[in-house]
């Protein structure tokens, strides 16, 4: 795995862009190496792969996961960003340059079909803490075609995703990434390897999908009890409940 983007290869293409990292967008950027090869074996990636790739910013991870998986999909919001990433890939990629495919897009908006040719089977990316959560919900309802993942997000909520029956932050992200998949921690990432350095720590969460535990029950209404029973987590589960089922008894 060569090409890598390092801290000064990182500013310099953001000062030749004019990108400044914002809060806005989630922006914080990967510019270790080793991190991302550290990412890229986590998240067991095959030549028979195809990853998506949410947020791929100045191309860190995007770099890592060209030599590896067959087709890497890059979903971006920010344009300059979108339109910059295939020519920093063709500059440090070589021949691999040519199984990435770049969607000027919000990832909570893409669908299927946008991503349809090859269909994703990985999701791997260094997630924007302000809307992790959802993105993962979000591309899992999405593309049945997802088989695994490995998304990096704030610590926090790589402890939420992960936890299980009994824990003090198991809740709405537990139940739901579960329905899904099962989700286990891969390991805690240094504020250091960021830039800017965010005033937390990152944590990497796997998953491997499989069947939902009931497919004779629409997820949406399933999801709706979840909502209902966390909402108000002094409640006991019955009076939390009761609003949603109309009442008490």
């Amino acid at each position: 795995m060569t090409g890598l983007l390092g801290p000064a290869e990182i500013r310099e293409l953001a000062a030749r862009l004019g990108v400044a990292p914002t809060k806005k967008l989630g922006q914080n950027f990967v510019h270790d190496p080793n991190t991302v090869r550290r990412i890229v074996t986590a998240a067991g990636l095959t030549s028979d792969d195809v990853a998506l790739e949410v947020g791929p910013g100045l191309g860190s991870l995007t770099l890592g996961l060209l030599p590896v998986a067959g087709h890497v999909h890059a979903v971006e919001i920010d344009p300059v960003l979108a339109g910059a990433l295939p020519e920093t890939v063709a500059r440090h990629a070589g021949a691999d340059a040519g199984r990435l495919t770049v969607h000027r897009a919000d990832a909570l908006r893409v669908d299927a079909a946008q991503l349809a040719d090859p269909a994703p089977t990985a999701l791997v990316a260094n997630l924007p803490y302000n809307v992790a959560v959802p993105v993962v919900l979000h591309l899992l309802a999405e593309l049945p075609s997802l088989r695994h993942g490995l998304v990096m997000v704030q610590k926090e909520v790589a402890d939420r995703l992960v936890a299980g029956p009994g824990s003090k932050v198991y809740g709405i992200p537990s139940v739901k990434l579960a329905w899904y998949a099962q989700a286990r921690s891969a390991g805690r990432v240094p504020p250091n390897v960021f830039w800017p350095v965010p005033n937390v720590d990152s944590g990497l969460v796997a998953f491997t999908c499989h069947e939902p535990p009931r497919a004779d029950v629409p997820r949406e209404r399933v999801f709706a009890v979840v909502d209902a029973a966390f909402a108000q987590r002094r409640k006991t589960l019955r009076a939390a409940l009761a609003g949603w089922a109309g009442g008490a008894d």
